[in-house]
């Protein structure tokens, strides 16, 4: 049995950890709780781009893998945070209705995408045109599921609530120190704060800072996700989460005014009745340019390894990532050339000369 520290304990953390205790290894997971993207988002799941009408990199691995680990989660939790919920896409034109039928032909979106338009019954909702409904979605309850998670890893004893200090970190031939603790690897799950790492701030994360509102409408009475100018989620007696904003150009991690006005711009383009905003959550997504996660190994220390780069699907790719990774780890599978961080080895290069 190996023992292996993780740092982070976001989606992309729980993810690898729970994954590594299920193959019977040890896990110590520490956590300063500096990282709050995976506490904001909204949690859908979706292997539909719905602003093309196209399958999401690697669409139906992903759900295949995501939908029972976390099914499975929930039994070991004993704790209920996969809510099963519909989609809805609201079409603006004839137009987007179109392209909705044509895309409900191409080879991977029929068994997630209705081949029929659902009209609108909602009178607090504009929706001349109608809906396109996605299949087999839903939300995780991330923030519920994180918290639970870490009480797990606390019970088990392997929670350490506290910021990982790189420079007790010692590298051995074999496995590596820290701590007083020995291990066979370090695996790095950050999020944003992967650019303060001295092992892995070459890689290229970037920060999207993402914001929600919260909104109290007791007319809406709406139980499905609806994507028009914006998300609307439903979270029970009569409150919903509107978002999400995408900005790369931040100045700091607290809400906005800007972010508040943008969001609701876009639901009073098609919610009709009065709502409340009741609070106006933020986070910073960690982001990749190429729009791919970052896993894999240091290119110069075997022992140091890397999740991260999630963005807005890290619901949907942080378990298929996590299995991935460990086959690395455990048995020398080789990664899926899209996750591969060493397609940037070329800027480790780049870095290590310029030092």
């Amino acid at each position: 049995m190996g023992h292996y520290l993780i740092v982070g304990s976001g989606l992309s953390g729980l993810a690898i950890a729970e994954t590594l205790l299920r193959e019977g290894h040890q896990v110590t997971v520490f956590d300063d709780g500096s990282q709050k993207a995976s506490m904001v988002a909204g949690g859908l799941y979706n292997p539909v781009v719905l602003k093309r009408f196209n399958l999401t990199w690697e669409g139906k691995r992903l759900m295949d893998c995501a939908l029972p680990f976390y099914e499975a989660l929930e039994k070991k939790l004993g704790v209920e945070f996969d809510e099963k919920i519909s989609i809805l896409r609201l079409f603006a034109s004839e137009g987007e209705q179109n392209k909705w039928f044509e895309a409900t032909d191409q080879p991977g979106l029929s068994e997630y995408l209705s081949a029929s338009i659902l009209p609108n019954t909602n009178e607090a909702i504009h929706a001349p045109h109608g809906f396109g409904e996605v299949f087999h979605t839903g939300r995780i309850h991330t923030a519920r599921l994180l918290r639970v998670y870490r009480e797990y890893l606390e019970d088990l004893g392997s929670l350490q609530r506290e910021a990982f200090c790189f420079s007790d970190l010692q590298i051995e031939n074999q496995g590596l120190q820290y701590r007083g603790l020995e291990a066979e690897g370090v695996i790095f799950s950050e999020g944003f704060g992967l650019q303060s790492n001295p092992f892995f701030n070459y890689l290229p994360l970037d920060g999207n800072k993402g914001e929600l509102l919260e909104i109290y409408a007791p007319d809406l009475k709406e139980s499905r996700v609806i994507k028009g100018g914006v998300f609307i989620i439903p979270t029970g007696e009569d409150h919903y989460l509107a978002g999400a904003t995408y900005d790369r150009n931040y100045e700091g991690p607290e809400p906005t005014a800007e972010a508040r006005e943008k969001l609701l711009k876009g639901l009073r383009k098609f919610v009709q009745c009065d709502f409340e905003i009741t609070a106006q959550r933020a986070g910073i997504r960690p982001t990749v340019p190429d729009r791919r996660p970052l896993v894999g190994v240091h290119p110069e220390y075997p022992s140091l390894f890397v999740i991260n780069g999630m963005g807005s699907r890290g619901v949907l790719i942080a378990p298929y990532a996590a299995r991935c990774l460990a086959g690395f780890i455990l048995r020398g599978e080789t990664l899926p050339e899209g996750l591969d961080c060493s397609r940037f080895s070329h800027r480790f290069q780049s870095s290590e000369r310029e030092g």
